[in-house]
């Protein structure tokens, strides 16, 4: 099944873990920005970093529409212990690493990576691409399980023409790699088609 890749818009830049330093007068309150996991058990909802640390929002904060396993990025404040000020708190693209529908669904259209990482359990990516009007698809693929650790990402444009650049920001949860690594990391390489040509990357899971 296809899934969309949800943009944040140009206007929002993904800073490095920082504080804003300014006059006295005009100081606004210090913040961090980071990628984020949804707790949500139906009665309180939390946001796990990828350090596994658990982030309690304040109680005038209401995320109950925020789905358990959604990936976000968190600008947050902190405040007493765990419990943060929520700045904001910004769906990103989440899905599972695909063992199925290789190549016939793989798509190789070129993006421009700022960021590749794993944390969290996770491969996460920033990219950049260029984007009109029309929804773009991404996936990542394990084609064959005899060579687990060969991954290839996937990007469609679908067709949409010519438009301006976005940052694109997606999450893909490595569980099922967890029974190759055991107890000790597990390397792998991820081949991504960029405008410079495709890619191999090497990665690990820890």
């Amino acid at each position: 099944m296809k899934c969309k890749i949800i943009f944040i818009g140009c206007a929002f830049i993904l800073f490095a873990i920082s504080a804003c330093d300014k006059e006295q007068a005009s100081r606004i309150d210090d913040y961090i920005v980071e990628f984020a996991t949804v707790m949500n058990d139906g009665s309180s909802v939390k946001f796990k970093l990828d350090n596994q640390k658990i982030l309690v929002p304040s109680a005038s904060d209401d995320f109950s529409d925020k789905k358990n396993g959604q990936r976000i990025v968190l600008n947050y404040t902190p405040l007493n212990g765990d419990t943060v000020k929520v700045n904001s708190a910004s769906n990103i693209f989440t899905a599972s690493l695909r063992t199925d529908g290789f190549p016939v669904e793989y798509h190789s259209d070129p993006v421009k990576i700022q960021s590749l990482w794993v944390g969290g359990n996770y491969l996460n990516a920033i990219i950049e691409v260029e984007y009109h009007d029309t929804a773009h698809t991404a996936a990542l693929f394990q084609p064959n399980p005899a060579e687990p650790d060969q991954l290839y990402f996937s990007y469609s444009r679908n067709g949409d023409p010519a438009g301006y650049p976005v940052k694109a920001y997606a999450s893909f949860l490595l569980d099922k790699l967890k029974e190759y690594a055991g107890s000790q990391p597990f390397k792998f390489v991820l081949y991504i088609n960029t405008y410079e040509g495709m890619r191999s990357i090497e990665l690990q899971l820890k």
